[in-house]
């Protein structure tokens, strides 16, 4: 029976059997100061290259900690391809997100300015960090790329074309969201885009229903916040057209 480790951290350096990988001090903290490990105790090192594997820790010191990396628990797997687009909201609000989208699978997360966005500027490095937290509890192999905000219209400009983008239409407009999404193609790209408290403008609206690559949906009867959509949005995705047709591995 494989053992149980509670602790999970993402590293992007290579995990291979008999190697060794240094932490920095913040990760050193918290394996001594805040969970109390010392030399001896497991740790499940991941990363999407190369999966999740059974670590120890060799050395402990005051801001320095070395793993000895020993086994592989989990191969890589292949993640949904979805993206969530998003305009940002308040920063309590938008580290919820984040960490409910990581937890959703999300592979990227876009900001993306609308006509009627009013949060303050998006800290990219604070959010990384909230990604990386969430990936390391929900036992996921990868962490959702964080983007720089850009204007909606020039996100679009680059978008690809293979890519279907389903935008959450608060005006009643979109088709209900599981109809949209019957017989959806497994594996397809796809990308969610939700709009700003107090919902898109008219001509934005117009403007991404004549774009070949949007799909307009809609999620109930009711008014949801920005940060309930995303998240409404992306578990009906999953449920439909994503990784939810799997079960957990035990």
């Amino acid at each position: 029976m494989a053992e149980r480790i509670a602790t999970r951290l993402y590293l992007a350096d290579p995990l291979a059997a008999g190697s060794s990988v240094a932490l920095g001090p913040a990760a050193a903290h918290r394996l001594r100061d805040v969970l109390r490990l010392g030399p001896g105790a497991a740790v499940a090192a991941f990363n999407p290259q190369d999966g999740e594997w059974l670590c120890r820790i060799a050395e402990m010191t005051r801001g320095r900690a070395t793993l000895a990396i020993e086994a592989q628990r989990r191969p890589p797997a292949d993640e949904p391809d979805l993206w969530l687009l998003f305009a940002p909201i308040r920063r309590a609000r938008l580290d919820w997100l984040v960490e409910k989208a990581t937890e959703l699978g999300v592979a990227a997360l876009i900001p993306v300015a609308t006509a009627r966005t009013q949060a303050p500027q998006v800290n990219r490095e604070h959010l990384a960090a909230v990604a990386i937290a969430a990936a390391e509890q929900c036992e996921r192999l990868s962490v959702p790329e964080v983007r720089s905000a850009e204007p909606l219209d020039r996100v679009l400009a680059l978008w690809p074309v293979d890519r279907r983008l389903i935008v959450c239409d608060e005006s009643g407009g979109g088709r209900p969201i599981a109809e949209a999404l019957a017989g959806w193609p497994p594996g397809a790209p796809a990308a969610l885009l939700v709009g700003p408290e107090g919902g898109f403008a008219e001509w934005e609206l117009d403007a991404l229903g004549k774009l070949p690559i949007v799909t307009r949906v809609g999620l109930g009867p009711r008014v949801l916040r920005a940060e309930t959509a995303a998240v409404a949005a992306l578990a009906a995705f999953q449920a439909i057209a994503g990784d939810w047709r799997r079960a957990r591995e035990r």
